[in-house]
C-alpha cells in the first residue's frame, strides 16, 4: 500500500485537531500553518473528512473544523480508506472476492493475507 500525501496530510490534520479539540473550532488558515500545507490542497482534504463525517465545518466568524467524534473512536484506516479509497495494497478484485480468477490465481492468498494485516493495524491506531 502507498498513501499518497493527501493520506498523509489527512492523518497530520487529524492528529492536529484532536491535539488542539480544546480549543474548538479551528481556522483552516490555522491549520495549514501549523502543518506547512497549502491552505487550498488542505481545503481539499478537510472537504473530504467533513463528507466522512470524520469533521465538522463551519464557515464565517467563529467558524473553522473540530473532530465530529471522540479522537479515540477515530481508526487511522477510517482516515485513510475516507481519503485514499481503500487500504488494500494491490488492486487486485481476488482480495474481495469479486475477482472471477480468484480461485485459478496462486497468489491470491498472499494479497488476502497482506490486506488483512494492514487493515489490523490502520484499523488498531486511533
Amino acid at each position: 500500500m502507498l498513501v499518497s500525501t493527501k493520506g498523509r496530510y489527512a492523518l497530520r490534520v487529524m492528529v492536529d485537531l484532536a491535539e488542539h479539540q480544546a480549543a474548538g473550532r479551528i481556522p483552516l488558515k490555522e491549520i495549514a500553518a501549523r502543518q506547512g500545507i497549502s491552505e487550498k490542497y488542505l481545503e481539499n482534504i478537510l472537504a473530504t473528512l467533513v463528507r466522512a463525517n470524520m469533521l465538522s465545518g463551519m464557515r464565517g466568524k467563529g467558524g473553522g473544523y473540530m473532530m465530529a467524534k471522540d479522537p479515540a473512536e477515530v481508526r487511522a484506516g477510517d482516515i485513510l480508506r475516507a481519503v485514499e479509497g481503500s487500504t488494500a495494497p494491490v488492486a487486485c478484485d481476488g482480495i474481495d472476492n469479486s475477482c472471477t480468477r480468484s480461485d485459478l490465481c496462486s497468489t491470491v492468498k498472499f494479497w488476502r493475507g497482506l490486506d488483512e494485516v494492514i487493515e489490523k493495524y490502520v484499523d488498531g491506531v486511533t
